[in-house]
């Protein structure tokens, strides 16, 4: 087999516990600030918030806060994050929060520097597809979850109610983070429930990069390696918050997560999820992927389209002997029983059978190029089955 493969991440990745005292000391795209915040008190809880001001105040930064970012964000929080931005003078960005303040700051670093609306830039849907005219604003990450691998991603996920989509935004070389900081012991504060949805959802991340047709020789070892930690790790993690070697190996499983992604397509499992939430927007984008996890994988294992794929993450899951694709199912199972999601019902957040079709259609719709990835065809027909098997 020829080996293949296109990677660049300029992003200064700075890992470890502890890491965030460093931020001072690194060289800043700026002198003041947007300070991205979710409107939750994660930020002050974790005691990220005083570390990270700290250190700006050491390096002679000043910031403005923007404490507005909601799971799964808006449209409307970006365009008003991005006029923050330009009426306080910000000249870069600071994300200090989990997925949905990364993904955000994806969104506002470009809407701050360009002019129209966030839809006239998305590709995909009703966006318009327009081209950035201008480099957005730098941006520097510090992430307060495992679980996306945004940090070190150029990518965000925005919701717009209007249109009820869900669709991911980016991909222009200047929204690529400049300096990322992981610190797992900025995550102790997570409570169990989100860090096992965030768990799940850096696990699909690299689990679905295992399924693709894209794979190749370094986004298979890296995805087995943060499966490996993951899978290990993660009921450690939501037993025990305070476990920093728990939290560490599975903040490492998200961030190489968001190298997999660079290498290697996920694939429509994500599509089927962001329409799920974009329905139903109360929805944790882990929970959702969770709930049909294991019927995704039981429609290619059937299929038998990448039998050896499945076996290697069983054997990484911790079946040592498995020797069958159907392994990687019940090593699923497994793990979400012992991370306590295993009983997570779609009824719960209000989905009823007679919106399947809708689901697989919206899916398409917003991020159809996922499905390319797929190791074979997957219907619309076909989505709207596994989300009908998924159903409770």
């Amino acid at each position: 087999m020829m080996i293949h493969f296109d990677f660049n991440n300029p992003t200064h990745l700075l890992f470890g516990s502890g890491a965030i005292s460093r931020l001072g000391k690194q060289e800043l795209p700026g002198k003041k600030a947007l300070l991205l915040m979710s409107n939750g008190k994660s930020a002050k809880l974790s005691g990220a918030y005083d570390k990270v001001t700290a250190q700006l105040q050491s390096a002679g930064v000043t910031w403005a806060e923007f404490p507005k970012i909601m799971e799964n964000p808006l449209k409307s929080a970006v365009m008003e994050g991005a006029a923050f931005a330009r009426e306080n003078g910000c000249d870069f960005i600071l994300a200090l929060g989990g997925g949905a303040v990364l993904d955000a700051s994806v969104a506002v670093s470009a809407m701050a520097t360009n002019p129209g609306d966030l839809w006239d830039y998305v590709q995909g849907g009703t966006g318009k597809g327009q081209s950035l005219q201008n480099p957005g604003l730098p941006i520097v990450t510090v992430t307060l979850t495992a679980g996306t691998g945004s940090e070190i991603n150029y990518y965000g996920v925005i919701s717009n109610p209007d249109t009820k989509e869900k669709i991911g935004f980016g991909g222009h070389p200047s929204l690529v983070p400049v300096l990322a900081i992981v610190d797992p012991e900025l995550m102790r504060t997570v409570p169990p429930k989100y860090t096992a949805y965030q768990g799940f959802d850096a696990l699909f991340h690299n689990t679905e990069v295992m399924m693709s047709n894209g794979l190749n020789l370094l986004s298979e070892t890296l995805a087995l390696s943060a499966i490996e930690s993951i899978a290990k790790y993660l009921p450690r993690a939501v037993r025990d918050g305070g476990n920093l070697e728990a939290r560490e190996r599975v903040a490492y499983g998200s961030t190489i997560a968001g190298m997999t992604m660079q290498l290697t397509s996920t694939t429509a499992q994500h599509s089927m999820e962001h329409s799920m939430s974009a329905y139903h927007h109360n929805l944790p984008h882990g929970a959702g992927l969770i709930m049909i996890s294991v019927e995704f994988a039981r429609f290619f294992i059937e299929r038998h389209v990448c039998d050896g794929q499945f076996i290697k993450m069983a054997r990484a899951m911790g079946l040592e002997n498995a020797d069958k694709p159907e392994n990687f199912i019940t090593a699923l199972m497994q793990l979400q029983e012992d991370c306590g999601v295993a009983d997570l019902k779609m009824s719960d957040y209000g989905f009823t059978p007679d919106e399947f079709l809708t689901l697989a259609a919206g899916a398409r719709s917003m991020q159809g190029g996922l499905f390319a990835a797929n190791p074979c065809e997957l219907t619309d027909k076909d989505c709207a089955g596994i989300f009908e098997k998924s159903y409770r």
